[in-house]
């Protein structure tokens, strides 16, 4: 485990005509689509704006099903009947609540954001009674209209995910508060504080205390046991939220932040290095306009990063209406390529070279500063290749950044605080959208600063030559990944592309949130 992880080894370079289709599946959130949520059809939340208030109470119920129901439900299709292997047959009903509530934005500003509340209904005794709440964070999306409480409607960007939280979670007994985060929805924000660890902690806090002073009016029995979990964007916001929870003295029982971008500023660094992640056309404006308006010194204007075809309108370009796709082809995203061909610094491996080429999103000039910068201000934590010190230090953002990028990435990397309650991290060491390192990183980080062994689990779905509770977890993701390859028609290539494709949301984020459900419930029979 500390011998430097190399790039990817999968071929991608034949993506091009099919990421913008498959690079938010399931548990990474959905295109764009048509449909509510669009700032200006909302007036501003009138009186009490303080956090953690609640507008709607009771919160609107949007769908109830009975656990044959809801098994019917998954029967029905390919996605469902995968997902029900995973996460099991239903054991409970899931009545479905629609809450909105007041939270701050990026700037500490007032504003409202919505959440799901997924309560378990049934006579089964693990359906009912005091019941252990989950905390669900979702992942990326780039659709503005993105609600978990209308996961029911198959139109929905939210329904892939909310289908796999309902099942893994609410159908076997939690309470699931799922918040859709500020700036999508019914959001009066106008952007998404993307990756911004202090805002989107608080609207985690913010959504559980507005839903928990609903429970009475709409009987939920809370048993007090609080799990955070969520996957990709959400494992990140997990992790945020119990580093929030953790310093305002709330208590919290244990999470398992999943394929996390924790250690954001070594994905930064990383990126400017040559090793991009599958998706960055769609991330870095996502965090550009997020840290812009937390700190206001990311760029001058946008044309200081961006190429021009792309530069106006960029930092209010996302989260929207329009599907990604149509981003796409009308020319207001690309699709792979961040950096120009021939760009300097190159790609660190030949298969990331599908990141650079024409019509590409950001200028060379800002990427010789960023790159620059790197090499001249290099922080402990970020090196490339990595090694075993640089995972393991106590220290890895000791480093003074001097581009605005760079600056808030590190401001927003999370490996600066220590959990004092049990934590799992899941991924696969071969993810092309969240580096596995940044796990490792951040567990590193954990240790190194004395996290005892037995309150931090780490598991690498790739690591199948181990053997310990999460083993069925490793062998799953494997007979997905083959399963897969072998249903692909086409050659070699074509099959590892298709695996690569679905490696984040469809292959992992199931059994990454099948261990999360397996380690909570450890922790809970330990009486944690």
């Amino acid at each position: 485990m500390n011998q430097p992880q190399r790039p990817p080894s999968s071929p991608l370079h034949r993506l091009s005509a099919l990421v913008g289709v498959t690079l938010l599946l399931a548990a990474c959130g959905g295109g764009g689509g048509g449909g509510i949520g669009i700032n200006a059809g909302f007036p501003p939340p009138a009186g009490d704006t303080g956090r953690g208030s609640v507008v709607t109470d009771p919160p609107e119920q949007t769908a109830k099903l009975t656990a044959d129901q809801f098994r019917t439900n998954l029967q029905a299709t390919d996605q469902g009947k995968a997902l029900l292997q995973v996460a099991g047959t239903p054991r409970c009903g899931v009545e479905v609540r629609y809450l909105e509530y007041r939270t701050v934005g990026g700037k500490g500003e007032a504003t409202n954001a919505t959440a799901a509340i997924m309560l378990p209904s049934g006579t089964d005794i693990g359906c009912n009674g005091a019941r252990p709440v989950v905390l669900y964070a979702h992942g990326t999306s780039a659709a503005r209209n993105y609600n978990l409480a209308k996961w029911t409607d198959s139109t929905q960007p939210a329904a892939g995910e909310g289908l796999t939280i309902a099942a893994m979670f609410a159908a076997q007994g939690y309470i699931v508060v799922a918040p859709n985060y500020a700036g999508y929805d019914k959001s009066t924000l106008p952007y998404h504080p993307y990756l911004n660890g202090d805002q989107q902690g608080k609207d985690m806090v913010d959504a559980l205390t507005a839903a928990r002073k609903t429970f009475p009016g709409i009987d939920a029995a809370d048993a007090g046991s609080l799990l955070i979990t969520g996957y990709s964007q959400g494992g990140y916001v997990a992790m945020a939220a119990h580093r929030e929870m953790q310093a305002t003295g709330r208590a919290v029982t244990a999470s398992a932040p999943l394929s996390a971008p924790s250690a954001i500023g070594l994905l930064a660094d990383y990126t400017f290095l040559g090793w991009p992640a599958l998706g960055s056309t769609l991330f870095v404006p996502l965090l550009s306009a997020s840290w812009q308006q937390q700190f206001g010194d990311v760029y001058g204007s946008t044309a200081d990063i961006y190429e021009a075809q792309y530069a106006i309108g960029i930092d209010t370009l996302l989260p929207s209406l329009t599907p990604l796709t149509t981003l796409y082809s009308n020319g207001k995203l690309p699709q792979l390529a961040l950096f120009p061909a021939g760009a300097t610094p190159g790609p660190v491996s030949p298969e990331l070279s599908i990141f650079y080429g024409p019509n590409n999103l950001i200028r060379q000039t800002y990427l010789t500063q960023a790159a620059g910068d790197v090499l001249a201000n290099p922080c402990p934590g970020n090196a490339l290749p990595a090694t075993a010190a640089s995972l393991s230090t106590t220290s890895p953002l000791d480093c003074r950044p001097a581009v605005g990028f760079r600056k808030a990435a590190r401001a927003n990397d999370l490996r600066n605080w220590l959990p004092a309650r049990p934590v799992l991290m899941c991924g696969g060491a071969n993810d092309p959208t969240v580096n596995f390192l940044s796990t490792r990183a951040t567990a590193g980080y954990f240790r190194a600063r004395g996290m005892p062994a037995a309150a931090l689990t780490v598991i690498d779905l790739e690591d199948t030559a181990a053997t310990d509770a999460y083993s069925t977890a490793r062998a799953g993701f494997a007979q997905a990944k083959s399963i897969l390859a072998q249903n692909t028609p086409g050659s070699d290539a074509d099959k590892r592309q298709a695996v690569t494709l679905a490696y984040h949301g469809t292959l992992a984020a199931p059994f990454c949130l099948a261990s999360a459900r397996g380690f909570f419930q450890g922790v809970l029979a330990a009486g944690g």
